[in-house]
């Protein structure tokens, strides 16, 4: 799951919900069993919930500082929202949240015996986007994409109740790759809130520094990291795509759908701007390239399978 950056107009979940339709690919397709749509959804919406508190996204008015009880005169410190909202994600494993966005994905836990482990990592990982701004290495940054990324998949496996270390491992690499692929989108977004996840070492081997990301186009020097960056995450889904034909039937699509989206976007950052160039404005996958995409993901997925 990709994040967007749109703030909430209301602190309602069906706001938190909507944003689904923005995502890079289908958060709960119509073709799935309605319990899947509806474990899934309530696994989007904390997950979403959580972005948008280490993104300063939240409603105005602060009804999610209450609904987490935290002081009015706190609701802007990020940390301590998320310190509140880790203690209620823990509630929803050993009572009854405050939030009502953990407390529907309460019967998701439950019904699946969820580990706490996935959801404490998307947690993690937006604590450290508060203190970590900058990545110095590729590995830094693949340790990143294991606490903000790979949990999502991990759960998509324990609700559909698939999960072998095989299959975990190769979600892993699509996970990472899809997170990769969202940095790449958001390069100038990124910037303006003071985060750079390109890896240092790669920006000093193609002698890039932060004002080159700070101009309203593309230089060459930026064209070719980004396309150096985009290679590793086309090779990463390239690694997770046998985790397709490993499963079958409306999950198989469901898998496909959520590779299929990450090389469509990938498509996109190629196309940008003449090539690559992300700095224009967050290039995003036509549906036409999607289905193209997806349609090629399920071919290999039967060869392979």
């Amino acid at each position: 799951m990709t994040r967007i950056r749109q703030a909430r107009r209301d602190a309602s979940p069906r706001a938190t919900l909507d944003k689904a339709a923005d995502e890079n690919f289908p958060v709960a397709p119509f073709f799935l069993p309605r319990a899947w749509r509806d474990d899934l959804m309530a696994v989007y919406g904390f997950a979403r919930l959580v972005d948008d508190i280490g993104d300063g996204d939240l409603a105005p008015g602060g009804a999610d500082a209450r609904h987490l009880g935290v002081p009015p005169k706190r609701a802007e410190d990020r940390l301590a929202m998320l310190d509140a909202f880790e203690a209620d994600l823990r509630r929803v494993f050993a009572s009854t949240p405050r939030h009502p966005l953990l407390r529907a994905l309460q019967p998701t836990v439950r019904r699946h015996a969820l580990d706490p482990a996935p959801f404490l990592g998307l947690v993690a990982a937006n604590r450290q986007d508060q203190l970590v701004r900058r990545y110095e290495t590729y590995d830094d940054l693949l340790a990143y994409c294991a606490l903000s990324a790979n949990p999502v998949g991990r759960l998509v496996l324990g609700i559909t109740g698939t999960a072998t270390p095989e299959r975990v491992r190769h979600s892993d690499a699509i996970c990472t790759a899809l997170q990769i692929v969202e940095h790449l989108q958001d390069v100038a977004e990124d910037l303006g809130r003071d985060r750079i996840y390109l890896p240092a070492e790669d920006m000093k081997r193609f002698h890039v520094t932060e004002d080159d990301l700070a101009r309203p186009t593309a230089c060459a020097s930026v064209r070719a990291l980004i396309a150096f960056e985009a290679a590793r995450a086309r090779a990463l889904l390239d690694d997770g795509t046998p985790l397709v034909g490993s499963v079958h039937g409306r999950l198989r699509l469901l898998l496909a759908g959520f590779t299929a989206g990450g090389h469509a976007a990938l498509d996109a950052v190629a196309a940008a701007g003449g090539g690559f160039d992300v700095l224009t404005g967050p290039p995003r996958p036509t549906k036409p390239s999607l289905m193209r995409r997806a349609g090629t993901v399920l071919l290999t997925a039967r060869r392979e399978g």
